[in-house]
């Protein structure tokens, strides 16, 4: 049994890289020619011809397609000419051993490929091919998750996967979304609340109603924000993609040009001189070049996408590695976007307990955020029964509670100023300094007299701080756009560091502040979340979008932060410098290479097998110094 599942990864494996299979198969007949060769046995000819044809293979399919479907040359065609040049002239094992060392460094590169795009590969795994569907008789069937539609009623047991995008049709279930937030700690959904494909169901089994199709998921989205993001080359790539047919094309001029020219002028024997043209051929070739941008940028992505960060291609690298400056929205960007109780005061202490279950009881009625807000802040707390309760648009409430008249809401509303003191100095000082710092204050009053206030604010999400601090270790400036006042902008901006505070503005005033501010730094980036940032987001350079935001948003910017950490924004700017950096090391590499292979086979100091290995060597070398992303930390 041992023995046949060895044989079954072997199979599998020789399947998935048939490429690389080819390739070993190629090199284990070459030195099985050498071992004939050395004997002077006449097989060894035909051994090399078939390692050749082997080997060669698959450069000979891609070489076909360029030419005779995209009407171009590339790399491969300058190795198969040089592999039968030196055939012709007899060095049978130089041109096998060429194609061989050839074919290798392709076959690393498709593999280093497919490594890269391991992200798509886990991302896939996460939701479920099938899903358990409830028939009209109330039967359970499993059918494929693709043929899902809107309105379909599914079970999702135990330790389950969700299989798509739903709302929980059952009191409540508890989830893990670790997924996509990135948090370990499972989230209680109620009812009616939306569950995600991909998280996991961690007790009971529950029902839930399906509201998107399969390729309408978060999920989905994020897999064809990947896949579309790796074929997207960046500029340098595609310079490199732009030059190579016309660089193909100059060597296979200039090498019948070099043999001609070499024994007029350094007095080389014909053959000599032809040797030394397809050394010329094998060494001038751009492999290593072709290969400097691509695998590094497709690391690069590959690595962000396993850090929840979606880049939508190698030229959005490019932008990113330029940003100068971050412009943040502040609510549900910097901030969470709900407002929280954070401090509370009362006039005498002992009516803390009432007074706290007369605020719950009269904002049960409402869905304002600030009654979500105390709701929140006070879940243990029962209301009680309030007489004449009203909800007055834009004030509070109003109500009598034991005969007595109580108002909860702004100072206006609540407190009586007119006739007598209604709160005193030292409360009120209180009050002011809660304001200053940008706090909302909400105001108890029983007929007309100051009982307490609530002090409520937007409060910053976990990270802020250290996000703004990581961005100006990078040296990037930071801005903040809200549309709140100056006094609790300003406050915030405080708070974390902000350089640049713009207040008071409206959703289109965005845009036009994310142009004025490219004329002051040059390259922005921005992070935003819901719809209004979505001209903001497109205007910029480099929009970054929060994967908890609107779809417009993510549809519009250029990086997706799936699991909503702001301190993946300076990861990302980090990782595209380092890219850039990478991707310099290996263009100077590689050409560098190419230059002393030249000048070294025109002084006679290396021979075709050298020729090869120097050059297939370095282009080995730069797929696997791009690979070194793959590991990247900062």
């Amino acid at each position: 049994m041992k023995a046949v599942s060895i044989l079954k990864k072997i199979t599998e494996w020789i399947k998935e890289n048939n490429e690389m299979s080819l390739t070993i198969i190629s090199g284990l007949m070459i030195i099985a020619g050498f071992i004939l060769n050395t004997q002077n046995n006449g097989l060894a000819i035909p051994i090399f011809i078939i390692a050749f044809i082997l080997g060669g293979y698959h450069s000979f399919l891609n070489a076909y397609h360029d030419l005779v479907d995209e009407k171009k040359l590339n790399v491969d065609v300058l190795m198969i000419a040089a592999a039968v040049g030196a055939s012709i002239i007899g060095y049978w094992a130089e041109g096998a051993l060429l194609i061989f060392i050839f074919s290798l460094a392709e076959s690393l590169e498709a593999m280093s490929m497919a490594k890269t795009s391991e992200a798509i590969t886990e991302l896939m795994k996460v939701t479920p091919n099938t899903a358990r569907k409830y028939t009209e008789n109330g039967n359970i069937l499993e059918v494929e998750t693709a043929d899902l539609k809107v309105g379909d009623r599914l079970q999702v047991r135990k330790g389950e996967a969700i299989p798509i995008d739903g709302v929980l049709d059952v009191e409540a279930a508890v989830v893990n979304e670790a997924a996509i937030t990135g948090e370990p700690l499972a989230v209680t959904k109620y009812q009616g609340d939306e569950v995600i494909g991909g998280t996991i169901n961690e007790e009971a089994a529950f029902d839930m109603i399906v509201t998107v199709e399969d390729q309408n998921t978060l999920f989905s989205k994020i897999i064809r924000m990947v896949e579309e993001a790796q074929d997207s080359p960046s500029k340098a790539d595609s310079k490199i993609q732009q030059i190579e047919d016309t660089y193909v094309k100059i060597v296979l001029f200039s090498v019948p040009l070099f043999i001609i020219l070499m024994p007029l002028v350094f007095s080389w024997t014909w053959e000599e001189a032809f040797y030394r043209g397809m050394v010329l051929l094998t060494v001038a070739s751009p492999c290593a070049l072709v290969a400097s941008v691509a695998p590094a940028n497709l690391s690069a992505i590959s690595r962000s996408a396993r850090n929840g960060i979606l880049f939508k291609g190698g030229d959005v690298i490019d932008r990113t590695t330029d940003v100068k400056a971050v412009v943040f929205d502040k609510t549900g960007t910097l901030t969470k976007g709900q407002p929280e109780v954070v401090e509370s005061f009362y006039h005498n202490k002992e009516d803390k307990n009432l007074i706290d279950r007369l605020v719950v009881s009269a904002e049960t009625s409402s869905t304002h955020p600030i009654a979500a807000a105390f709701l929140n802040a006070y879940p243990t707390i029962s209301p009680i029964a309030l007489d004449a309760l009203q909800d007055i648009t834009g004030k509070g409430f109003e109500f009598k509670y034991e005969g007595k008249t109580w108002r909860i809401g702004n100072r206006s509303f609540a407190l009586n100023e007119n006739g007598k003191l209604a709160i005193s100095k030292s409360e009120n000082e209180q009050v002011i300094q809660k304001e200053s710092e940008g706090k909302t204050v909400i105001f108890v009053s029983k007929e007309g007299q100051f009982q307490a206030f609530y002090a409520l604010a937007d409060q910053l999400k976990p990270g802020a701080k250290r996000t703004i601090d990581l961005l100006h270790e990078l040296g990037v400036q930071t801005v903040m756009l809200t549309g709140d006042e100056a006094r609790t902008a300003q406050f915030i901006a405080k708070e974390i560091g902000i350089d640049d505070v713009r207040s008071n503005l409206l959703p289109q005033d965005k845009a036009s502040i994310i142009k004025e501010l490219q004329e002051t730094y040059g390259s922005i980036a921005m992070v935003g979340d819901g719809i209004n940032d979505a001209p903001a987001l497109a205007t910029s350079n480099v929009g970054f979008a929060l994967g908890s935001g609107t779809d417009v948003a993510m549809e519009t910017a250029d990086i997706v932060l799936i699991q909503d950490d702001l301190e993946q924004i300076p990861f990302s700017l980090a990782i595209s410098k380092h890219t850039r950096r990478l991707v310099m090391q290996n263009i100077v590499f590689s050409v560098s290479v190419i230059v002393l292979l030249i000048i070294s086979n025109l002084l006679q100091v290396i021979n075709l097998p050298l020729g090869v290995i120097g050059h297939e060597g370095s282009t080995i070398l730069v797929i696997l110094n791009s690979l070194r992303l793959l590991r990247y930390r900062k």
